[in-house]
């Protein structure tokens, strides 16, 4: 009888356990940030679309740098790269303390973009290593149990989200009969509740900040076996090679879609379930448990993908996500919004699988093709704003109209239906070509 491959060697298992605490440190920042867009519309007094800034501010950044982070990974080391990624992370969120002080919106969002130049170097870095950490058989299913630990760092962010933010926000208050009070208040009442607010979403940031600074130097003090590059690098032959492959090509595109569906999903959950008369705090509820879905999705995937390939399990749960979705936009009431949580268990599989079919086979070339991958991160940027739009169609609110019958929040979901189609087809194709 042949053994399986190991998962990862018993030599690698340190870097192994390492490289993957980092999946959980990025997570944190994406699912804290995900409720500032709804947070920062109220206390600012924004329409959906100035709100969705956040989002192209935070992914905006991974677009920005992850190409140079490939060219500084590749000149110097793995190591070197995540401290850097530590340090841009850092030091864009202690940029929250003068942003809040400022009471400037734009303050806020280049703090973000900044973060997110760190989780660039970080995400190009970590998820071509953990590739790299054993048997290539095992390296799809090796990443999948890696960004296992992404949601957990997610559902962190989440419970600090709602304890220590939205929980704290006076522009939250409601009177007797539920509704809102802090738009009916004359400017200086509202001017020393929007001083106060700013200052509780400053306060986790900050201590984010400090925390990840100390990440940093505990790694720094910590030898990890890694190839450091050596000669002239060959962007331009690299990129040659990289675009006449199909695979690459049409996973990078799908990776963006996927995205840019993910980002809508988590980040208008709040949106959806405030025009059921939940509150954003109690919101947070519904997005726990979407990540608990999503994370049980991950653990499941990881076992599924020992006996289904990849490519098929993608285009089963590219099936779920798109049903799923529908239920979202048509189905009315809480009905919907369960089926707005449930999409998150069909998203489970999908990241870490189109990364891993885009590399397959690429060798050396993957790290710059990584780089495109996490560039790829840019449909959440894009997305969430064009989303946000719709929302517009009919004023600031998130029921001021119907579309096809439903709320114009419902209907924005289009989006992330045509996304997930998206992704289905490359599923069918890449299964034809791809003995994964």
């Amino acid at each position: 009888m042949t053994q399986k491959p190991a998962l990862v060697p018993k030599e690698l298992i340190l870097p192994f356990i390492l490289i993957t605490s980092l999946f959980a440190l990025w997570g944190f920042a994406n699912d804290i940030t995900n409720p500032m867009v709804a947070a920062f519309k109220r206390v600012l007094e924004l329409n959906n679309t100035q709100a969705s800034w956040v989002q192209m501010a935070f992914y905006g950044g991974y677009f920005t740098m992850a190409l140079p982070a490939a060219f500084f990974i590749k000149k110097y080391s793995y190591k070197t790269g995540i401290l850097l990624g530590l340090g841009l992370y850092g030091f864009g969120a202690l940029l929250f303390y003068p942003a809040a002080a400022w009471e400037s919106y734009g303050f806020f969002l280049a703090s973000l973009y900044i973060l997110t130049f760190g989780l660039a170097f970080l995400e190009t870095t970590a998820n071509p290593y953990i590739l790299s950490m054993g048997p290539e058989a095992t390296a799809t299913q090796r990443l999948n149990l890696a960004q296992a630990f992404n949601p957990m760092g997610a559902l962190a962010g989440l419970f600090v989200a709602k304890q220590f933010i939205l929980n704290a926000l006076q522009s939250n208050a409601t009177d007797a009969d539920g509704n809102i009070i802090f738009s009916s208040l004359d400017e200086a009442s509202k001017a020393v509740i929007r001083t106060a607010d700013l200052m509780v979403i400053r306060n986790p940031y900050v201590m984010l900040g400090l925390v990840v600074i100390a990440i940093l130097v505990i790694i720094a003090m910590v030898k990890m076996p890694e190839s450091k590059e050596t000669g002239k690098v060959e962007f331009k032959a690299t990129m040659g090679r990289l675009l006449k492959n199909r695979n690459f090509v049409e996973g990078t595109l799908a990776q963006m879609f996927y995205v840019g569906a993910q980002i809508m999903v988590w980040t208008y959950i709040y949106q959806y379930a405030e025009v059921l008369g939940i509150s954003n705090a109690d919101a947070v509820n519904y997005g726990y448990a979407a990540l608990v879905i999503f994370l049980i999705g991950r653990w499941v995937c990881t076992f599924l993908l020992r006996y289904i390939s990849p490519t098929k399990l993608l285009s089963i749960f590219s099936v779920l996500a798109i049903i799923f979705t529908a239920g979202a936009i048509f189905l009315p009431r809480m009905p919907g919004l369960y089926s707005l949580v449930a999409i998150s268990f069909a998203m489970s599989l999908m990241f870490p699988t189109i990364y891993g079919i885009a590399l397959d086979g690429l060798g050396e070339d993957s790290k710059f093709a990584a780089a495109y991958l996490v560039m790829a991160i840019v449909g959440g940027a894009i997305m969430p704003t064009l989303q946000g739009m719709i929302m517009d169609i009919g004023g600031v609110g998130y029921d001021d109209t119907l579309i096809l019958g439903v709320p114009e929040v419902n209907f924005s979901f289009i989006l992330p239906l045509a996304c997930f189609v998206m992704v289905l087809l490359f599923s069918i194709r890449v299964k034809k070509v791809v003995k994964l």
